[in-house]
């Protein structure tokens, strides 16, 4: 009578994974050659039990490198588009009346001169110190009247009354913030057949460089408020 083994005895070894059975395979068995000589093939009994368990992972997959959007060399080519070229004004000259810079109690021209503690009035290429505010008010106080309307004295037009041939727009600066001009001082100004453009003093300024360059300072005139200037100054 046979003896009983136990269950694990009779356990049969735990073979590998397909995977490994394969990649033994191949780095086992010998490259086949043209011999008619036939090689045994092991099979799977004869490859030693794996005891521990084959854990197998993808590969990790590297990022590719970023695509560069350089567009490489300059083109040498002459059909290249030179956009310097399309510039109209590249060539024009800067007048010399154009505002460098606008401070809080005056302005840098491009002539190098400086105003402090007054405006400037720009008409026919020529630059004049303008303090409007001096002048005497009939109602409120500075330049604005009891409306908060800009209304400056006859007195403050006096230059553009006298200047001939007139020029077709003036850009005017109100101060630090857009303030609106009196029907009065508009009409005064259409009297003279002047249209006016009313802006705060830093955009007038940039106005008056663009249009004086491409019109001439004798068709546009300025008259700037210093950036510093608030009401009941």
């Amino acid at each position: 009578m046979l003896a009983t083994l136990p269950r694990a005895a009779l356990r049969a070894p735990p073979l590998p994974c397909r995977r490994c059975f394969h990649l033994t395979l191949s780095h086992r068995l010998p490259r086949p050659s043209h011999s008619t000589r036939r090689e045994s093939i092991p099979t799977r009994r004869q490859i030693p039990a794996v005891a521990t368990r084959c854990l197998h992972t993808s590969p990790r997959s590297l990022s590719a490198a970023p695509k560069s959007h350089d567009r490489g060399p300059a083109s040498k080519e002459d059909t290249q588009t030179d956009f310097s070229s399309m510039d109209m004004l590249s060539a024009t000259p800067v007048p010399t009346t154009a505002i460098d810079a606008c401070m809080n109690d005056g302005f840098a021209l491009n002539s190098g001169l400086k105003l402090t503690n007054s405006g400037v009035l720009l008409v026919g290429g020529e630059a004049f110190a303008w303090s409007p505010w001096t002048t005497q008010h009939i109602s409120g106080t500075g330049l604005v009247n009891a409306k908060g309307q800009l209304e400056p004295s006859e007195e403050a037009w006096g230059v553009l009354g006298l200047v001939w041939p007139k020029p077709d727009l003036l850009v005017l600066g109100t101060g630090r913030g857009i303030v609106p001009l009196s029907v009065k001082t508009r009409q005064r100004i259409a009297e003279m057949g002047i249209r006016v453009e009313v802006q705060d003093t830093r955009n007038a300024a940039a106005q008056f460089n663009l249009l004086a360059t491409e019109r001439g300072v004798q068709n546009v005139a300025g008259a700037m408020v210093p950036v510093g200037w608030g009401m009941g100054k």
